[in-house]
């Protein structure tokens, strides 16, 4: 990726997988609070609250399973949102210091697969909601809603901030109300709320299911943080993107739960939210789904923003990619087209295969956020040579092995515990569904993978000691904004006693004045 990017044009995005000079940071911090929360308030979230219900479990349970997913799998994407303002990275290429410049296709080709495929579903849920409102059949509006959404990706990250901005205080009016219909007018089954009527396999399924769904976001969440100034501390940066996804989350999943035992076999995510929505007055589930339309195109943008600098990430792994307009519009315009085409050609029996197919794609990004936030935080202490991921030689080299075989090794050991549908069932969850696996031995396996050191120490030293590792430029002089481990450490929200110090908020080049490049003199990037 060459450093030097055309001149800015009022009002669109020109950047891309490149840093962000400090002299064109801006937004202030709280606006990751409403980007988080409208991006999970939207309808197609609704959907993940079925789970428990579908498995024969009762609404309380249910209700207290997706509030645990929720404050679990956020836990780990807030923390990938801090990465952002100190790295001036979107989140995908920071995979680079941890699997290499071409061992990071790896996940690069998955994240991929994960923005187009969850477009096919938001379009398509976009295009019924239209349809059911406005008229004019699904596929028109689909082709409509995937048309804006591009436009909306195409001006950038400014206008997508605020944009999910004005939607969350709309949403807050439309949603209050329609929730208060639903807990004030809606009669649910007898026992709904008996905390005897415990159910383990519907339980898990639907903890399971929300901490993968939160999980999912890590891939997004630095994109959107990334122009923010490298002055703002890790803790906070963590807390407004954790409350505002956490608590959209919670909201969207706990009314899916609710339409669920309500409606219960005739359950239908549209229709359902039409009926529920006229019981507060005639016409207003026409409302909601209007402007539940509209938070799907800001999340369809999200996808189709993320997927072009993951595509233009891939491109430059071959062939130095400057950051320009016209390369945005390209890798904007082939992912719109990717997602397109699926939607208009899916199927009921293709949608229910595909979904099995997404929640496969969420167990490959497990592994990589341990091994990605392990890095970061703890082996190299949020120390990066900017300039060095860009170098095909550099130090974090083309293949890294030490990632890549930490990655695969905690994928194997989950494995076993797969249940994605028709697509496949591991041996431990084909057990369990069996004979009932014990919790404990489930949690104590799938812990043993999250808390492995995923990458040797040795290779957070060496980037550190060449190029710059974040506390000084070249020939040694310090950074702007640089500071030192112990002092980030107090900032930081504790994880565990033993590691809360060990974390580091090092700017990564953060000082370098106009651009990436970070110097390479003999005194730079020590970690004192």
């Amino acid at each position: 990726m060459s450093t030097s990017a055309e001149p800015r044009r009022p009002g669109l995005e020109i950047r891309s997988i490149d840093y962000v000079p400090l002299d064109e940071r801006h937004g202030k911090l709280w606006h990751l609070g409403p980007l988080w929360f409208m991006s999970n308030a939207q309808i197609a979230t609704l959907a993940v609250g079925l789970i428990s219900i579908t498995e024969g479990g009762n609404l309380l349970w249910s209700l207290l399973a997706i509030v645990a997913g929720t404050v679990i799998g956020t836990f780990f994407m807030a923390f990938h949102s801090a990465q952002g303002p100190q790295l001036g990275l979107p989140q995908m290429i920071q995979s680079r210091p941890q699997f290499g410049y071409l061992g990071a296709l790896l996940v690069w080709l998955f994240a991929y697969v994960q923005y187009a495929g969850f477009n096919v579903f938001n379009t398509i849920l976009a295009g019924q909601a239209l349809h059911t409102t406005l008229h004019g059949g699904v596929k028109p509006w689909v082709v409509v809603v995937t048309a804006v959404a591009l436009v909306v990706a195409l001006v950038g990250y400014d206008v997508i901030h605020r944009a999910e901005r004005i939607l969350t205080y709309t949403f807050l009016i439309v949603f209050g109300i329609f929730t208060v219909g639903v807990l004030v007018n809606l009669h649910y089954p007898a026992g709904s709320f008996d905390l005897g009527a415990f159910r383990l396999t519907p339980f898990l399924a639907q903890f399971g299911v929300v901490a993968g769904y939160q999980i999912s976001w890590a891939i997004y969440v630095s994109d959107y943080s990334r122009y923010l100034p490298p002055d703002v501390t890790v803790r906070k940066t963590f807390y407004w993107t954790y409350f505002g996804s956490a608590l959209g989350g919670i909201w969207l999943m706990v009314l899916g739960t609710l339409l669920a035992a309500w409606a219960g076999q005739d359950f239908d995510t549209i229709r359902s939210i039409d009926a529920a929505g006229d019981t507060v007055f005639t016409g207003f589930g026409a409302v909601v789904l209007l402007f539940a339309a509209l938070g799907l195109v800001s999340v369809t943008a999200l996808n189709l923003y993320g997927g072009s600098l993951t595509l233009i990430s891939a491109i430059d792994s071959f062939r130095r990619v400057r950051p320009t307009l016209a390369v945005r519009l390209v890798t904007l315009g082939l992912t719109a087209v990717l997602s397109l085409l699926g939607a208009l050609a899916a199927t009921s029996d293709f949608l229910r295969n595909f979904n099995d197919f997404l929640l496969l794609v969420l167990y490959l990004f497990i592994p990589w956020t341990a091994v990605n936030l392990t890095d970061y935080y703890v082996v190299r202490r949020g120390h990066y040579a900017i300039a060095e991921i860009f170098d095909p030689h550099g130090v974090y080299g083309r293949w890294g092995w030490q990632g890549i075989t930490s990655y695969l090794a905690g994928f194997a050991a989950m494995v076993p515990f797969f249940s994605v549908g028709r697509l496949f069932v591991g041996p431990a969850a084909g057990a369990g569904r069996r004979r009932h696996l014990p919790v404990r031995r489930t949690a104590r396996l799938g812990a043993a993978v999250l808390v492995a050191d995923p990458v040797h120490r040795r290779g957070g030293r060496a980037a550190a000691g060449r190029g710059g590792g974040g506390r000084t430029g070249a020939g040694g002089a310090r950074a702007p904004g640089a500071v030192t481990a112990a002092r980030t450490a107090r900032r930081l929200p504790r994880l565990t006693p033993a590691s809360a110090t060990a974390h580091g908020e090092g700017r990564s080049g953060g000082g370098a004045a106009r651009g990436s490049r970070v110097g390479r003199g003999k005194g730079a990037g020590r970690r004192g």
